[in-house]
């Protein structure tokens, strides 16, 4: 969004859409949440509220949903994000954030936490016993190997390298690790995976991970790469296995997700920075060079205007 890459940003803009913190005031009429209360905000500020989405619940996939930052807003102003000093939203798209949980570290699961929850339980992955692997170890996929192992599944990080293997079983508590590149390891875990999630944006090869699947197997894209990929549809048709996306979740999944991880101590691994040191990130992040996502303490570190 901040070089325009998918080409619809709109500046000025702000953006922040992992936000945490803690109530300094409520409108009138606000019935849910009062000052001191900790809360977030997702990727969501608004919806239409009417359409077969927001009454299922689903705001996320609603043709007129709100995003945080660098969207129009009811009123036709432009959302701002979360690298400000203070933030107003609707209650609606407020969560509630667990006491037991740290702000800083809950942050970046009101995106990655949720985007990795929802298809987990939305296809039924969410089953104790159920072999659960993961593509990527990063930003979302750490989050998802600590959703899958608190759902009672073994899990297998998949990855290019084995650079990642200590970290993923010895700190993580995957149970399997799977270099994607290694035809013997590939071969040895075939046919062993009820579901996959794959967290990968750069272009790669779908073939290898749908082998992996058990027949009737599920693929959830989560990842968003550039450019399309390449799909052999013959697993698919011979063994009834599928491929399928998901993108965030609703706000009372979102709810949902967050009071699991309140309730299994489940955070992000974060490095706090402060509002200064953002150009830097910035630069760290083009280098994949963040463990695994960077959080900034505006409260504590933005210099107010003059």
């Amino acid at each position: 969004m901040i070089k325009n890459d998918w080409g619809f940003s709109t500046y000025p803009l702000v953006p922040g859409h992992e936000i945490v913190g803690v109530v300094t005031e409520v409108g009138a009429k606000v019935t849910k949440y009062k000052t001191g209360d900790k809360v977030g905000v997702g990727c969501l500020v608004g919806s239409c509220g009417s359409c077969d989405s927001c009454t299922e619940g689903l705001e996320n996939y609603c043709p007129k949903m709100i995003q945080t930052y660098g969207f129009k807003y009811y009123d036709d102003t432009m959302t701002y994000g979360g690298y400000s000093d203070n933030m107003v939203c609707d209650e609606d798209f407020i969560i509630r954030i667990p006491d037991n949980l740290p702000l800083d570290a809950a942050a970046p699961l009101l995106c990655a936490g949720i985007t990795v929850y929802s298809p987990l339980k939305y296809y039924g992955l969410d089953k104790p016993s159920m072999h659960i692997g993961v593509v990527g170890l990063g930003g979302l996929g750490h989050v998802a190997v600590k959703f899958a192992k608190a759902m009672g599944a073994k899990v297998t990080v998949i990855s290019t390298s084995d650079s990642k293997r200590d970290e993923a079983i010895s700190r993580l508590g995957a149970d399997q690790f799977v270099v994607s590149r290694d035809p013997q390891q590939i071969k040895s875990a075939m046919g062993t995976m009820d579901g996959i999630i794959n967290t990968v944006s750069a272009t790669h090869s779908l073939l290898p991970l749908l082998g992996l699947l058990k027949r009737k197997g599920k693929l959830v894209m989560v990842g968003a790469p550039e450019k399309p990929l390449e799909l052999s549809v013959m697993p698919l048709i011979f063994e009834r296995k599928m491929v399928m996306g998901s993108m965030i979740g609703g706000i009372k999944e979102t709810q949902e997700m967050i009071d699991m991880a309140g309730k299994h101590n489940i955070t992000a691994d974060i490095e706090l920075i402060s509002a200064d040191y953002v150009n830097t990130a910035m630069e760290r992040l083009a280098k994949a060079d963040v463990r695994y996502r960077f959080v900034i303490d505006v409260a504590n570190t933005l210099k107010p205007t003059p």
